[in-house]
């Protein structure tokens, strides 16, 4: 009994003094960490990022940060239409020597537009109704119009059409200079038929010149989802103004995979308002020819700017001979829009009128200077596909011909049109039966002619209208 006595007597004191050990431990770790925390208290420069953390308010603090465009797409999405476009196509069938009327095909295409003004002007992309024989609008209260073409611009791919309402809502335009990198954007359009909707992004470049495209050279990229569809329908930031219209995907199956394109709602702006002012787009010329910038062609130059445009080549008598600019500067900016590209150049111009006064600063033997230059109208061009070199007449000499539309033939290097007959001094009057009115106009014509084919209509000094057709 008494061995038995002793080993729990060791027992029972080993416990006390592992419990006394515990208790000591803890209390000088509860001290060292009380040291620590004192420590941070009176740190002044940690104190600063300790934070009351409280749980209950959390998630309202985290939703205050989410994005939220309820309002933008009550405030917009009225506006936005769609479009649904008519052909009526008739096929010629094979008939002994010669052919015969076929059946008459209907085709449809749809796209969206944009509602810019309480009585009825829409404006979408010229793709959308180009050809079509009826052009019809859904509003989004499923409303229906027809609506007739006011006019469009293939160049910049924009058309103005027109229903016969009042008190439609509406978009205005928004500044897209303005428009910055990262922020929010909307795209509203309609998709596959689907009706109304509505996609978010964020802008992921401007001044966007996509190769192989002719024509529009700065478009605004985001990563909105755009699909078949919604060409011509609205983009908008969270104030809910027009900055673009939706026109392009980068895609190889035909629907969306990343990257969407609309045209600048400053250019829209200005194609939209020379189509109901003047009938057509009236196009400023600066009156150079140069060449965008890169470390490689600053190399072959010899000077250390890498950004900006180049010129080469001044035009005698245009607004840039005039104010004074020289083979050798480098456009840097124009008014308050830097300029880094070609894109950035012509995107800007696009939004000019002939008669504009616009600030150039260029960079001269590495010295900035400022210049303003008058922008002309294009009223002369050499038109290589043609051979042809033609300018704007006045319309008391068109009169002269009988006719009331048309350019001059200054010189003729097509040895074709010069066999049939035509010589300088000739008038053209239409191209593929369309009515030429400018340079601008022909130029536009050639620049979109996807044929080998083409008709020109002619009239001679003496007032004689020949028509010719050339395969």
């Amino acid at each position: 009994m008494k061995k038995y006595a002793g080993f729990i007597l060791i027992a029972l004191l080993s416990s006390t003094f592992t419990l006394l050990g515990l208790k000591y431990l803890q209390k000088s770790d509860t001290t060292d960490k009380q040291i620590v925390i004192n420590h941070l208290k009176n740190n002044d420069t940690l104190t600063q990022n300790l934070q009351n953390v409280n749980y209950t308010n959390n998630q309202a603090s985290n939703d205050s940060k989410i994005p939220d465009f309820r309002e933008v797409v009550k405030k917009t999405k009225n506006a936005v239409v769609h479009v649904r476009n008519t052909r009526y196509i008739q096929q010629y069938q094979p008939y002994y020597f010669g052919y015969r009327e076929g059946p008459i095909y209907k085709q449809e295409g749809t796209g969206s537009g944009v509602i810019i003004s309480p009585d009825g002007y829409i404006v979408t992309n010229n793709h959308v109704i180009k050809g079509a024989n009826e052009i019809e609008v859904t509003l989004d209260n499923k409303q229906t119009y027809k609506a007739e073409v006011i006019g469009t611009d293939p160049n910049s791919d924009i058309a103005v059409i027109k229903i016969n309402a009042q008190n439609l809502p509406y978009l205005t335009f928004g500044d897209s200079d303005a428009v910055e990198l990262g922020q929010w954007v909307l795209a509203i359009g309609n998709p596959y038929n689907l009706g109304t909707t509505v996609t978010s992004g964020i802008v992921s470049a401007k001044s966007r010149d996509l190769k192989g495209n002719k024509h529009i050279d700065n478009f605004i990229q985001t990563d909105a989802v755009v699909n078949p569809g919604n060409s011509g329908g609205a983009l908008v930031n969270t104030d809910g103004q027009l900055i673009g219209i939706n026109t392009m995907i980068f895609s190889m199956n035909g629907s969306y995979i990343g990257y969407s394109f609309a045209i600048p709602s400053n250019v829209v702006r200005k194609v939209a308002d020379d189509i109901l002012e003047f009938g057509s787009t009236q196009k400023g010329v600066l009156g150079i020819k140069a060449a965008e910038l890169n470390g490689e062609i600053a190399k072959k130059l010899h000077i250390p700017q890498t950004e900006g445009v180049y010129i080469y080549e001044i035009e005698k008598g245009t607004g840039a001979d005039k104010a004074g600019l020289e083979v050798g500067d480098i456009i840097i900016r124009i008014n308050n829009i830097k300029v880094s590209s070609m894109a950035d150049l012509l995107g800007y111009l696009k939004t000019k009128r002939p008669g504009d006064e616009i600030d150039v600063t260029i960079i001269r033997n590495g010295h900035k200077r400022h210049f303003k230059v008058k922008l002309n109208k294009n009223n002369a061009a050499y038109l290589k596909t043609l051979g042809l070199s033609i300018k704007n007449i006045d319309r008391n000499i068109l009169k002269q011909y009988g006719v009331n539309n048309g350019v001059y033939i200054d010189r003729v290097n097509n040895r074709m049109l010069y066999q049939n007959g035509i010589r300088p001094g000739y008038v053209i009057t239409e191209f593929n039966d369309l009515p030429i009115y400018s340079v601008d106009d022909l130029i536009d014509l050639l620049n979109n002619q996807a044929q080998k084919a083409y008709t020109i209509a002619v009239v001679s000094p003496e007032g004689r209208v020949e028509k010719y057709i050339f395969q």
